[in-house]
């Protein structure tokens, strides 16, 4: 987050740590298997966050608590500070099937998750909405925090991306799903 990803090293990695590139090394012998190790460690961090929220509510709570947590407006637990590194990930996703596979893999988890609790707090939406719901959550999350993060807009638009939210929410609530779209959610060509 300091330099970016042009000026990534193993020994800027090393200095940060405060310990020997030498012991960098060892333990990643190339910068993807330090990328794949970042992408889980990150997501990690977002697990561990929620499961602490979760824990604690029932119901429609979880997915209110699920989507303030992804637009930072959950009181005592922020969201990680992390975005310019997931903008560097995706980035290297662009070259690794590795990187890619594990970062979409991740989505992909926080997408059923998510389902899953669309389906809790709306137990009227079909499995097909909640799906295409959860779907555009992270597309709407992802796209969000790239333009605060990374290009800069103003960090009270993470207002404007949850109530969005909840109005997409309300249009399904009402609509239901797309009618005929064949395609599998969470899907992938490779």
């Amino acid at each position: 987050m300091k330099s970016g990803l042009p000026h990534l090293s193993f020994d800027a990695i090393a200095v940060e740590a405060g310990i020997s590139r030498q012991l960098v090394r060892y333990y990643f012998s190339n910068a993807e298997d330090l990328m794949v190790e970042l992408c889980d460690t990150l997501a990690d961090r977002y697990r561990l966050a929620l499961s602490e929220n979760a824990t604690r509510l029932d119901g429609p709570q979880r997915l209110s608590m699920f989507l303030n947590f992804y637009f930072d407006l959950l009181d005592g637990a922020a969201k990680p500070q992390d975005d310019q590194v997931y903008d560097a990930m995706m980035s290297l996703a662009a070259g690794s099937v590795r990187i890619r596979n594990n970062l979409r893999g991740q989505y992909t988890l926080l997408g059923q998750v998510l389902c899953h609790e669309f389906r809790v707090a709306h137990p009227s939406l079909s499995l097909r909405a909640c799906e295409e719901l959860s779907y555009g959550f992270v597309c709407i999350m992802y796209g969000h925090w790239k333009m605060v993060a990374s290009l800069g807009v103003s960090p009270a638009h993470n207002r404007v991306a949850r109530c969005a939210m909840d109005r997409l929410i309300l249009g399904y609530s009402l609509e239901g799903a797309t009618n005929g779209n064949p395609v599998t959610i969470w899907s992938s060509d490779t």
